[in-house]
């Protein structure tokens, strides 16, 4: 990972729940009391996804804390925040969720050049049987670390 690019939060549960095809960087829309929630790290990436609708793609159902030195002006919680890309990364994300299976889901909030970026990865949900078959090899890795560290290189 670049020097530049220091995560803020990423969502642990997608690499584990989905089989991630294909990532992109996009920027955010954001309020300046979300700016200094997520800079804190008071931010929830486990239940987010993202809607491609009429050209554009929006982050949905992350949960960025209010501000706690807020006032009035604070932001919700969890609305809906516009997501910055080019249109023919929009058009070509369009394309593919509308075939069956597939949805785009954010892995990780970071700092980009003192931006707040987003990496967002094109998905396809893993079945049991995925899951099962993904422990089994890390499993299987560890074992054999483990075995190379007692018994040397």
């Amino acid at each position: 990972m670049p020097r530049d690019k220091s995560a803020l939060v990423t969502n642990r549960r997608a690499r584990r729940e989905y089989q991630i095809t294909e990532t992109l960087e996009a920027g955010l829309v954001l309020q300046g009391t979300e700016v200094k929630s997520i800079r804190a790290g008071r931010v929830s990436l486990a239940e987010a996804w993202c809607k491609v609708e009429a050209g554009e793609v929006y982050l949905m159902d992350a949960h960025v804390s209010p501000y706690s030195h807020g006032n009035v002006n604070n932001h919700e919680p969890l609305r809906p925040r516009k997501m910055l890309l080019h249109g023919k990364e929009i058009a070509r994300l369009r394309k593919v969720v509308e075939q069956k299976g597939f949805t785009v889901i954010p892995l990780k909030l970071y700092l980009r050049r003192g931006m707040i970026k987003a990496e967002i990865g094109l998905a396809r949900g893993k079945q049991l049987y995925d899951k099962r078959v993904d422990m089994a090899e890390r499993d299987n890795k560890r074992r054999l670390d483990r075995a190379m560290k007692q018994f040397g290189p």
